[in-house]
């Protein structure tokens, strides 16, 4: 018999309350209601102190007797009652079966709970930002996407992971890496090493660049998904390690690294429990061509998208500090971009036995 997950009785806590708290409003006649933190860009700031994008405190009120927001509300508290029946009974489930769960028709009317699970899914994150709960902690989960080997031993669900004995494929990365899912036993690693692409991660661990320099070696499928930037929070803050990306040399591979230390606009109530400020970017940098001497057939020329992307990212606070200006800037001026798997050019083993070890070595780092 599979055990049950282990509760979570704070959030368990906070959706009582919301329940609680409606009850107590329909007893004294009031107008039930509920605040709702509102998530648009207008209510997002970058914080200087804290290095990550936050949620402001604007709320709006979503009330049952209001036409425009009665359906919204009922919804709110299907989903809440539905992940509350998950955390009682210790299971998780997809946000695919949460809408089936929650979706019929309303007895003596024609309409809908939901119609289409485009309906349920802000519901969820409504509720994230109310119940000051993740997703994951609702126990509510996505498909793995991202992988991980090396020095490192945890728990998942009871069962003890050796991530070093992950074969070619490496340990699935789970959507929900909460403390009463996964646990850290044993760390041996020095440095955490995000990788964007899983053909250079291959490479790596093929290579067992993990064993070599005593890391632990990560990647995302291109932009980390939650469960890998929850993982690697955990990872840094709880076995103190540094982490380092390492990304594609173009707009996009700046902007993963950037949502990985200092969270996403679209995230952002989340950044505190997701951002890691203590990132460092490895590369691919531009100035990495004429210093590693790669053949000019391997760049690709920068196109209108990635020319346009380039220059708002130079606008965000973040990227202000002047290496990163110099870095941007030159990409632009050499007007072309770089992938992870140019290396190759050099040998099919140039990134793991010479290009990354000099750079950590000589710790040639964007902060």
């Amino acid at each position: 018999m599979i055990a049950p997950i282990k509760k979570n009785e704070s959030i368990l806590k906070s959706l009582s309350v919301l329940g609680e708290e409606a009850i107590g409003e329909i007893k004294a006649q009031k107008n039930p209601s509920v605040d709702i933190p509102l998530r648009n860009l207008s209510n997002v700031n970058f914080n200087p102190k804290k290095a990550i994008i936050e949620m402001g405190r604007a709320k709006q009120s979503r009330e049952f007797f209001n036409i425009g927001m009665a359906k919204k509300y009922m919804q709110t508290f299907l989903v809440a009652e539905k992940c509350k029946d998950l955390l009682d009974e210790g299971k998780t489930t997809s946000i695919r079966d949460l809408y089936y769960m929650a979706k019929r028709t309303i007895p003596g009317t024609s309409e809908n709970t939901f119609d289409e699970q485009e309906e349920s899914d802000p519901i969820i994150e409504d509720l994230e930002v109310t119940a000051d709960a993740l997703r994951e902690e609702l126990g509510l989960f996505a498909s793995n996407k991202g992988a991980l080997v090396g020095e490192l031993t945890l728990r998942d669900m009871g069962d003890t992971i050796d991530a070093r004995k992950m074969g070619s494929g490496g340990w699935s990365i789970p959507s929900i890496c909460e403390p009463n899912i996964v646990q850290f036993k044993r760390c041996d690693a020095k440095f955490i090493l995000l990788v964007e692409k899983d053909a250079v991660w291959r490479r790596l661990n093929e290579d067992k660049f993990w064993k070599k320099h005593k890391c632990i070696l990560l990647h995302g499928q291109g932009q980390p998904p939650r469960g890998v930037r929850r993982l690697l929070h955990r990872m840094v803050n709880e076995l103190k390690l540094p982490l380092y990306t390492f990304v594609d040399n173009d707009p996009w591979g700046y902007y993963i690294y950037s949502v990985v230390k200092q969270g996403s606009i679209n995230l952002a109530y989340e950044s505190v429990r997701m951002a890691v400020p203590q990132a460092k970017f490895i590369g691919l940098s531009s100035f990495d061509k004429e210093r590693w001497k790669i053949d000019d057939t391997v760049t690709i020329r920068l196109n209108d998208e990635d020319l346009k992307r380039a220059k708002q990212i130079m606008e965000y606070p973040w990227f202000q500090k002047k290496p990163w200006q110099v870095e941007i800037k030159n990409m632009l001026k050499l007007g072309y971009k770089l992938e992870l798997e140019a290396l190759s050019n050099r040998g099919i083993s140039f990134v793991t036995e010479e290009y990354l070890p000099k750079k950590i070595k000589d710790r040639e780092f964007l902060d």
